[in-house]
């Protein structure tokens, strides 16, 4: 297993991994994600804010970071942290706790970049996605009602988060 930047080659493969994920949240959930831009992508692999976990050569799943959140964390923005969006993972890998592998690695991330947290967001109040992220290291810190999601995807356009954190 290996942890890399993605680069601009793999924006097929993370469309294809985003749909797969989103037709699983439409199987599952009201809320599912939007079909994202394709420039959000490319700035996030320009800015080497998109990740990737290969094995034997293949996208195992994929994710992005970012050191700003204000619209989701609000005035714990100013806290130093890296927060995750978008875990995608390729079904041919589900089952080897590649949530938990990206939360060991975003712990180091997020201490050589002199950030105290790792967090993340998921929409609405899932209880299996909850437990999940428990077991993966994360502390379930409540749920929170947007006020402000002006440029934020459309699903969480006046949704309630769970949140999610790791100290460092």
């Amino acid at each position: 297993m290996e942890i890399q930047n993605s680069v601009n080659k793999d924006i097929q493969e993370i469309f294809r991994l985003y749909k797969i994920a989103t037709d699983f949240q439409k199987s599952k959930f009201i809320v599912h994600w939007p079909e994202f831009e394709l420039n959000l992508v490319q700035t996030e692999i320009n800015e080497n804010r998109q990740w990737k976990i290969l094995i034997d050569g293949k996208i195992a799943c994929v994710w992005a970071t970012t050191f700003n959140d204000p619209q989701i964390w609000e005035e714990r923005n100013d806290d130093p942290a890296v927060y995750i969006h978008r875990i995608a993972v390729n079904p041919e890998f589900r089952g080897q706790n590649l949530v938990q592998q990206i939360a060991e690695w975003a712990k180091l991330y997020a201490l050589s970049n002199e950030k105290r947290f790792v967090r993340m967001d998921t929409v609405g109040e899932n209880t299996g996605l909850i437990n999940y992220y428990t077991k993966c290291g994360f502390d379930f810190l409540g749920l929170l009602k947007l006020q402000n999601t002006e440029g934020l995807p459309a699903h969480y356009n006046n949704a309630i988060v769970s949140l999610f954190q790791i100290e460092v």
